[in-house]
């Protein structure tokens, strides 16, 4: 298998201040273009994120299922296998999160990539600080904020555990993505109170900025499904119409 950790050499550019020092980030990085797999883990690094890359489709779920990482960078289009297909085999066995990058601008590939899985996506041609501003936001959702212990939150038979970033629901454990697990602790913390999309981009921490009002609609739509929630008559997550979604009391 063709996969190696990429270091900076002294030389790469200027090292910018990031200010208080920060846990150390894994990522794996699946990108068949050589060149630009060189300067995005070079950029990476010199920021102090650990970037280990994959060359094609195949080496990559190999890859992703033998080592720990904490973010999963993966290009849409790749040899041997696509990150649509990667997605849906990882989702399977590990809740890691993946960013998808894609070449192409289309809103259908984007929500494509969220409903099979993907936690947050970027658009080639991407600024290395984006890539890495997404990379920090999606750990950060996976490790929980510094500070004091959160409590659990339980909205009728609905428990979160923010501390463990699990979800239970009538004592059955419900399987969620880092994002997911955002948008619901979002709502669960408001319980009866309605939500605009834009207001739930900024409380999960996504980048309002180039999201789109669909990304919001894809997450809540999975996580319906995985509440068993029924998508035309929801008892859990509530659409109300033309201003956004409501997460329902125990008592509603």
């Amino acid at each position: 298998m063709n996969v190696g950790r990429l270091t900076v050499g002294k030389g790469y550019g200027e090292r910018v201040s990031d200010g208080p020092a920060q846990p150390t980030i894994k990522v794996l990085l699946v990108e068949d273009d050589e060149r630009l797999a060189q300067l995005t883990a070079r950029y990476l690094e010199s920021h102090g994120v650990v970037v280990t890359v994959a060359k094609d489709g195949i080496e990559g779920q190999a890859e992703a299922l033998r080592r720990q990482y904490d973010c999963l960078v993966l290009d849409l289009m790749l040899p041997g296998r696509d990150g649509i297909e990667i997605t849906r085999q990882l989702r399977g066995r590990t809740d890691v999160p993946i960013v998808m990058v894609t070449a192409r601008g289309e809103e259908a590939d984007r929500v494509l990539g969220l409903e099979v899985g993907a936690d947050d996506y970027v658009t080639k041609p991407f600024s290395p600080r984006e890539l890495l501003a997404r990379i920090r936001a999606t750990v950060r959702r996976v490790r929980g904020q510094a500070g004091p212990a959160q409590q659990t939150i339980q909205v009728g038979e609905l428990v979160l555990d923010p501390q463990r970033m699990t979800v239970t629901l009538e004592g059955k454990p419900v399987d969620v993505t880092a994002y997911e697990f955002a948008i619901l602790r979002a709502l669960a913390q408001r319980p009866g109170r309605v939500l605009s999309r834009e207001q739930l981009l900024d409380l999960a921490k996504g980048s309002a900025e180039l999201s789109f009002d669909r990304s919001i609609d894809v997450h809540v739509s999975r996580l319906r499904a995985k509440l068993g929630d029924d998508s035309r008559s929801p008892r859990i997550l509530k659409t109300v119409r033309g201003v956004g979604y409501l997460l329902a009391g125990g008592d509603t």
